[in-house]
């Protein structure tokens, strides 16, 4: 018998070749991250978060928006190089697809402000000229007279219809309380 003949025999060889290289190469290293402490500093998300990353998938920011910063100096502006610790407590880890817009794994550090960022959500141009963001207005109510208890937004004028205050809704608050806690633990040197 000979493999170069045998079509079933070579089939069988490189059918067995590609288990043992998918085991070797997949699946064990699974199970070794699924032991991978997270990250000290790092924090479980509230039911806030967990609504915010809900609302983070629904509206597919991960098609545009990664959470992963790659170790070369052109990601240093989003921080430190991502490490599989800054993964543990998700499940699973949104890293998204390719860079739009910018990268989010340390965006809670660089962006704090709860107000950029809502009006950041409501209409991107208003804070970012040149932004191909979407607005996501309807994470929002336009009121002529706002309660003073909500939380109003100062959209400049230009950017929302006149003579209206523009009201974070609660799925527009949950949405940025998820963004501010992308934060990177600092690593112990």
């Amino acid at each position: 018998m000979s493999l170069h003949t045998d079509h079933r025999a070579l089939l069988g060889v490189a059918f067995g070749g590609f288990l043992i290289l998918s085991t070797i190469i997949a699946v064990l290293p699974a199970f070794e991250v699924e032991k991978i402490p997270p990250n000290q500093g790092l924090a479980a998300a509230n039911a806030a978060v967990a609504r915010g990353r809900a609302l983070y998938v629904k509206e597919g920011c991960g098609v545009c928006h990664t959470q992963f910063v790659r170790n070369l100096p052109v990601d240093a502006p989003y921080g430190r190089g991502s490490v599989a610790g800054d993964y543990a407590l998700e499940d699973p880890p949104l890293l998204g697809t390719q860079r739009t817009g910018p990268d989010l794994a340390n965006v809670g550090r660089r962006q704090p402000s709860e107000t950029w960022n809502l009006i950041h959500l409501y209409n991107p141009r208003a804070v970012v000229p040149t932004s191909v963001m979407p607005g996501y207005p309807w994470y929002f109510e336009e009121s002529i007279d706002a309660d003073p208890d909500g939380t109003i937004v100062p959209v400049p004028d230009g950017f929302k219809p006149a003579g209206v205050t523009i009201v974070a809704t609660e799925a527009a608050m949950d949405l940025v309380r998820y963004l501010q806690s992308l934060q990177q633990a600092e690593l112990a040197p």
